[in-house]
């Protein structure tokens, strides 16, 4: 008989949320703070979310590790922490609709001034505006994995006109096409794409090609009165070369990433004009336990009877145990 796979979850509500696991997986309980019991068993660990510790070292004490999968879309920070020849696979799906709602909030509430309007009732004071609306603005979706089509599912129920850029151009799968989306546009275009667009979102993962993507060039090329709207990591940002627009009045933003983050006490984008913060909570909703729950068993089960992993973004030396995997 095969050995089970020995899978950790970091919290008793992933336990009590899968019920019974199929044949061939057992389920133990760990949240990394410390040590595991029988850590020659143990092959998938699930790290706790939205906690990013030194795991390294804990990693490498596991010895028939193969697979380390996130609660998280973003990995850039446990990648580095990974054994050679160990796969990474990300919570693919769980926090696409959580994330695509809080963009479409930052864009609008920047977009309708509700910062100011929020001041002035603090103030006890009625200060009317008439200021710009979601529909019939042009919106760059940068970024077009799973939050990147909710999101643009979202802006085009806005009535917004939505145009995508992915790390390549390409041709629309069927879900992109039942949004209408007629072309994805690679990065490449993004000179050219930039100047017609009121609102850019960032939706892209964090890698070397993505840091600092957003730069002064890329911002200087946006009209007068865009909107920057950042859910992806802060480093795709340059957050100096945005302060710089910021405290021009020329752009404006909301954000729910900074480059530092937390954003430390003092930082100059807290006082920066034109700018609405959130504290990176994109998918910390009541959304996530679910979400994640479905997600968690939905592997196992491939775990399982052997089908390809989803979320695959390190084959490591277990790519096709794992089927080859699939980013989506």
């Amino acid at each position: 008989m095969d050995e089970p796979w020995v899978v950790t979850l970091p919290e008793q509500m992933f336990v009590d949320g899968l019920g019974a696991p199929p044949d061939g997986v057992r389920v133990r309980l760990w949240d990394l703070t410390g040590p595991p019991e029988r850590p020659d068993e143990i092959s998938v660990v699930v790290p706790p979310y939205m906690d990013t510790g030194d795991w390294g070292d804990l990693f490498a004490g596991l010895p028939h590790l193969k697979l380390v999968q996130t609660l998280t879309a973003g990995y850039e920070s446990v990648q580095p922490m990974l054994p050679d020849g160990v796969a990474l696979a990300n919570a693919v799906g769980v926090h696409d609709t959580s994330t695509a709602e809080l963009a479409v909030t930052l864009a609008a509430a920047v977009l309708r001034g509700l910062p100011d309007f929020v001041r002035a009732a603090d103030a006890g004071r009625w200060r009317p505006q008439r200021r710009r609306s979601l529909a019939d603005r042009r919106v760059l979706v940068v970024g077009f994995g799973g939050v990147g089509r909710a999101v643009a599912s979202r802006l085009l129920a806005f009535e917004a006109q939505v145009t995508a850029v992915a790390s390549r151009a390409r041709t629309p799968r069927p879900e992109e096409s039942a949004l209408g989306v007629e072309h994805v546009h690679g990065v490449d275009e993004l000179a050219r794409l930039l100047p017609e667009h009121d609102v850019v979102v960032l939706t892209v993962p964090l890698d070397d090609a993505t840091r600092g993507l957003v730069d002064a060039q890329f911002l200087a090329a946006l009209p007068d009165d865009a909107v920057l709207v950042n859910v992806a990591r802060g480093a795709v940002v340059d957050t100096d070369a945005l302060l710089a627009e910021l405290r021009t009045g020329r752009l404006t933003a909301g954000l729910d990433v900074t480059d530092p983050e937390p954003l430390p006490d003092g930082h100059p984008l807290w006082s920066a004009p034109g700018v609405l913060i959130s504290p990176h909570v994109g998918g910390a909703t009541s959304a996530f336990p679910p979400r994640a729950c479905r997600m968690l068993a939905d592997q196992l089960g491939r775990l399982s009877t052997g089908e390809p992993l989803r979320g695959i973004v390190v084959a490591g030396r277990y790519g096709d145990e794992f089927g080859g995997g699939s980013r989506s």
